[in-house]
C-alpha cells in the first residue's frame, strides 16, 4: 500500500519528545513517521507517496468527545429538534408546525427544550401542549434528558391516573391546588409514557445514526464514547447497527459504546467484554446513573438547594444497590462510567468504588459538576477517569448561581484544580445535551462564557489554557478507554488520526477567535473523511 505524506503545516503532535513538525508519514492506517518537510519527503517521497500540502494550516492529534450519545443527535435529525429555542411561544409554535403534519393518533416526538433560555422561564402548561396539537400525543424531552413534557392525549394513552405507581426515582408533578397533571415529568416517571410510544424501524434509527456520525466527523471528531443501547433498542441490536455502519459500510468515525447496567447480563452471554471488538469499534464501560441533574435539583447535594432549602436532590440508588450494581459489574471485570453531578452523589460513589480492586481499564466519573476538596483528593487515581463537560458552563450559567449559592459557586465545574490536583480528566459534550461542536468546548473551557458574552468568565479561577483544553479532546478521550498507547498524540506507530484547522488555535491572541476557525480536514485511518 502506498503512504501518504501530509506535509506543509504546523503539526503540534502533543508528544512530549517531538512536540511541533511539519510533516506526517502515514502507511496502512498508521503513523510512520514525523518530522520536517525536507527529511520526510527526501526518505519517503521518492517511493511514489501521495503528498498532500496542508498549506500551512494547524494539526493536531484526532479529537476525541469522551461522553455524547449519538442516538440523541440522531433522534435530533428524526424528530422535532428544540434545542436553542429562547421562549415558550417560539416553542409552543413549533409544536405546532411539527403537529400539523402529523396523523390524528400519531406520536409527536422532540427534545432540547431549556427553560433557562426562556426570557420568563417559564415552561409550556399541559394546556397549552393540548391547544397546539390536540390530535396527538406528545413527548418532550429536556436538554439534559431528566425532564419531560407531555400533554393530556399522552396521559390518556398510558392510563394514567392519580393513584398509578410511579417508577422510583421519578416523580409526576401536579398542580398544587387541583392535584391534576402539570405536564412536567421527572426522572424515571418518563417510562409511564415511554412503552406506549412505538419503537422507530430498525432502518430510521440507522439512518439517523449514519446523519450523527457524518456530522461528528464534519467537526472533526474522529472518535467518540457513545452511550445508546436504551435508546437504539438493547444491546444487540445497537451494536449491529454501529457494526454495520463502521465496519462494515466503513464510516471513519471510531467508536467506543458505553453500555447500560441492565444490559450487564446480555454482555456476559454475548462474550463482550471492554476493548471487545476490534479499532474501529469497541465495548466500553458499563454506564450507571447516580443521581439527576442541577436543572430541576434532582442532582444528589451534601446541603439544601440555596433556592429550596428543603431539597438535597435524589440519589438514583441506595448505597446497598449501588453496592450491589458495582459488584456485579465488577465479578464480570468491567469498568464504571457512572453519572454523577452533586458532590453528595460522587461521596457515595467513590465510597462503594473504595471498596474494589481496579478493573483493568479505567472507571470514569462523568460530569462530577459540584465538588469538594475532599472528594479531589480520593478522586487522584491512575485508575479513574473524569469525564468533564466544559459547555456545562454555558448552559448552566448564570441560573446554578442561584440554584447553588455563592459559597458552592467555587467548587462548580472546577476543571483547573481537577487538573492541578493530579485528576485525569477527558473532555466530552454530551450532547444532545450541549452541541457536538469540540471547538465549543475548549471554547468555554479556556473562556467559561458562552460565545458573545464579553465578562471575565463564571468562577474565572477554574479557565484553562487552550493548550490544557486542547489535550482533555485528545489525550484525555485516549486515557479514558486506556487506549493512549493508540491515540491521542502524533507519534511513529500510533493510529493515523488527525484533525487539520483553519487557524493556529494555539496562538490565538483572543480565545473567541476559535468561533471562527473551520476544521479543514477530518483524517481517521489515515485517510481525509468526506463530509
Amino acid at each position: 500500500m502506498s503512504k501518504t505524506i501530509y506535509t506543509n503545516g504546523f503539526i503540534y503532535t502533543l508528544d512530549e519528545n517531538y512536540t511541533q513538525a511539519q510533516t506526517v508519514v502515514v502507511e496502512n492506517g498508521r503513523i510512520l513517521d514525523v518530522g520536517s518537510h525536507n527529511d520526510m519527503v527526501l526518505q519517503w517521497g521518492r517511493f511514489g507517496s501521495d503528498i498532500i500540502d496542508l498549506q500551512g494550516k494547524m494539526v493536531t492529534p484526532g479529537l476525541i468527545d469522551s461522553h455524547l450519545h449519538l442516538s440523541g443527535v440522531a433522534f435530533n435529525f428524526l424528530d422535532l429538534d428544540l434545542t436553542g429555542v429562547k421562549s415558550k411561544n417560539e416553542m409552543l409554535e413549533k409544536i405546532k408546525v411539527r403537529a400539523g403534519t402529523i396523523h390524528p393518533g400519531n406520536w409527536l416526538i422532540g427534545m432540547g427544550w431549556d427553560e433557562n433560555l426562556f426570557e420568563d422561564g417559564i415552561i409550556p402548561t399541559i394546556e397549552e401542549l393540548d391547544y397546539v396539537a390536540p390530535h396527538c400525543p406528545i413527548y418532550l424531552k429536556r436538554i439534559c434528558h431528566h425532564a419531560f413534557l407531555v400533554n393530556s392525549k399522552a396521559l390518556e394513552l398510558a392510563h394514567y391516573h392519580p393513584a398509578i405507581e410511579v417508577p422510583k426515582g421519578g416523580r409526576v408533578v401536579v398542580d398544587p391546588l387541583t392535584r391534576k397533571p402539570t405536564g412536567l415529568l421527572l426522572e424515571s416517571a418518563s417510562q409511564l409514557i415511554t412503552r406506549y410510544i412505538p419503537e422507530k424501524t430498525y432502518e430510521e434509527l440507522k439512518r439517523g445514526l449514519d446523519q450523527a456520525m457524518k456530522f461528528a466527523v464534519k467537526k472533526g471528531l474522529t472518535s467518540v464514547h457513545s452511550n445508546d443501547p436504551a435508546y437504539l433498542g438493547g444491546l444487540g441490536q445497537t451494536y449491529r447497527m454501529y457494526d454495520e455502519l463502521i465496519n462494515q459500510e466503513q464510516l471513519g468515525l471510531r467508536c467506543n459504546l458505553l453500555i447500560d447496567y441492565p444490559f450487564l447480563k446480555e454482555l456476559k452471554e454475548k462474550g463482550m467484554y471492554a476493548g471487545y471488538g476490534n479499532e474501529k469499534l469497541q465495548i466500553g464501560a458499563i454506564k450507571i446513573f447516580a443521581d439527576g441533574a442541577l436543572g430541576r435539583r434532582t442532582a444528589l447535594l451534601s446541603e439544601p438547594y440555596a433556592d429550596e432549602p428543603n431539597q438535597y436532590g435524589e440519589a438514583m440508588h441506595s448505597q446497598e444497590a449501588l453496592l450491589e450494581i458495582v459488584n456485579n459489574v465488577r465479578d464480570h471485570g468491567l469498568p464504571i462510567a457512572v453519572h454523577t453531578i452533586g458532590d453528595r452523589s460522587l461521596e457515595n460513589v467513590l465510597d462503594v468504588l473504595d471498596r474494589f480492586q481496579p478493573s483493568k481499564h479505567r472507571d470514569r466519573l462523568i460530569h462530577v459538576s459540584v465538588l469538594r476538596e475532599d472528594l479531589i483528593k480520593r478522586m487522584v487515581s491512575p485508575s479513574r477517569i473524569a469525564d468533564i463537560q466544559p459547555r456545562f458552563v454555558v448552559g448552566d450559567y448564570p441560573w446554578v448561581k442561584e440554584r447553588l449559592g455563592e459559597k458552592r459557586e467555587n467548587n462548580l465545574y472546577a476543571w483547573k484544580t481537577l487538573l492541578s490536583s493530579g485528576v485525569l480528566c477527558a473532555g466530552g459534550s454530551d450532547a444532545p445535551v450541549e452541541p457536538v461542536d469540540p471547538l465549543l468546548g475548549i471554547h468555554a473551557a479556556v473562556t467559561r462564557r458562552a460565545p458573545g458574552q464579553s465578562h471575565e468568565g463564571w468562577n474565572e479561577k477554574e479557565k484553562l489554557s487552550m493548550l490544557e483544553a486542547l489535550k482533555l479532546f485528545t489525550i484525555g478521550g485516549a486515557y479514558a478507554t486506556n487506549e493512549g498507547h493508540l491515540k491521542g498524540t502524533i507519534t511513529r506507530g500510533k493510529l493515523a488520526d488527525m484533525t487539520v484547522f483553519s487557524k493556529n488555535i494555539l496562538s490565538l491572541e483572543d480565545p473567541d477567535e476559535l468561533l471562527q476557525t473551520e476544521i479543514v480536514m477530518t483524517i481517521i485511518d489515515g485517510k481525509i473523511q468526506k463530509g
